[in-house]
């Protein structure tokens, strides 16, 4: 089964990027979450031209253009990233905070500037999970979407598990080293640094998490995606999206 995985996600590239590369002796899984997007048709150009397909994991937040990553205004760059074969799932409507469980079957929710908030019990979290899922598939009608979802900043508790777990998602977090850096300050963490960590340290069934566009980082961790990708492939990983059932 896992050769035939591999083998699959090999096929599934580009003839020029699948004559560069060697046998594959592991798997990437390339999550993307949201974030200010601002590099988005950039790092999608990336993918498309090494033949990475990614999971997409998606909430509605403001863009570096004044609208929000589930607007209208997105329809045309969701449905090119399904036409390229990526998968999508949840990361919450509101991408708020859970910072607790009050009681049993409840949850809180806090907005990321920490000025209110709300509890949601089982009824109200599967709602804010399925939300983004619903605004999608307006725009997207055949898009593939796992039953997975991801806490914003990964933070989860008990509560959130289970009663997300009960109207049938899993969480998805990232793995040992799994996180690139794209969200860290680019003067005390600049590019060529992550570039040359992502390469060495990442191994065989990593979970990597990055985003669209971080509006705080300015000097783009996009700028070195593509060194990073190639620099894995060369080291004969391959990348796919998630199965169904996540990964632990």
């Amino acid at each position: 089964m896992r050769r035939r995985l591999l083998l699959g996600g090999l096929a599934g590239l580009p003839a020029a990027a699948r004559a560069q590369q060697p046998a594959c002796r592991g798997t990437v899984y390339l999550t993307i979450d949201t974030g200010w997007s601002r590099e988005a048709e950039e790092i999608a150009a990336i993918l498309r031209r090494r033949g990475v397909r990614a999971t997409l994991f998606i909430a509605d937040e403001p863009t570096w253009r004044g609208d929000r990553t589930l607007d209208d205004s997105w329809a045309p760059f969701w449905r090119a990233r399904a036409a390229e074969g990526h998968a999508f799932a949840s990361h919450t409507w509101r991408h708020w905070y859970f910072r607790g469980d009050p009681a049993p079957g409840q949850v809180r929710y806090v907005n990321r500037g920490g000025q209110g908030g709300e509890v949601l019990d089982g009824r109200a979290l599967c709602a804010e999970l399925e939300r983004p899922i619903a605004r999608l598939r307006q725009m997207v009608p055949d898009a593939q979407v796992l039953p997975l979802w991801r806490a914003p900043g990964g933070i989860t508790t008990p509560n959130a598990i289970a009663l997300a777990a009960a109207c049938g998602l899993r969480h998805q977090g990232w793995t040992a080293h799994g996180f690139w850096g794209d969200e860290l300050d680019s003067a005390a963490h600049p590019n060529a640094t992550l570039a040359r960590r992502a390469i060495a340290n990442t191994r065989d069934g990593e979970v990597v998490v990055m985003h669209w566009g971080i509006r705080s980082r300015r000097d783009p961790f996009a700028h070195v995606l593509e060194e990073v990708i190639t620099g894995l492939q060369a080291r004969g990983f391959c990348f796919a999206t998630l199965p169904p059932q996540g990964r632990a």
